[in-house]
């Protein structure tokens, strides 16, 4: 299974912007998705996570009304939609996959994409 993350860039303060990860390799349907992030010297966190059927969500609460995280499993892909973003949401942003849902634990995810830069000027 292969994760390859896409979307990020530079913006400013209170802009948006949209992730996207495509899936090979592996029918999406079969995991929960996820998003982290990480800055440099700090644990990678969680940010986001969708259950394999799209009906439920849940959110870091650093994030929680700014962004959204879908998928669209018949195009083996899942978004998050990022807005009215801060500096403090500069971050390398990966995709993760993984069976299961429940708990937010960088060490449950058993698939990585390879990270997407944001970075968010004031």
């Amino acid at each position: 299974v292969q994760l390859q993350a896409s979307g990020g860039g530079s913006v400013q303060a209170l802009g948006s912007l949209r992730l996207v990860c495509s899936v090979t390799g592996e029918r999406l349907e079969k995991f929960t998705m996820l998003w982290y992030r990480q800055t440099p010297g700090k644990e990678r966190e969680f940010v986001a996570a969708i259950s394999w059927n799209a009906h439920s969500t849940y959110y870091s609460d650093s994030v929680k009304g700014r962004m959204t995280i879908s998928r669209e499993n018949r195009k083996n892909e899942q978004y998050l939609w990022m807005n009215s973003l801060d500096p403090d949401d500069t971050a390398v942003y990966y995709c993760a996959a993984r069976r299961g849902f429940g708990g937010t634990s960088a060490a449950l995810v058993e698939f990585w994409g390879q990270g997407t830069q944001v970075t968010v000027s004031s």
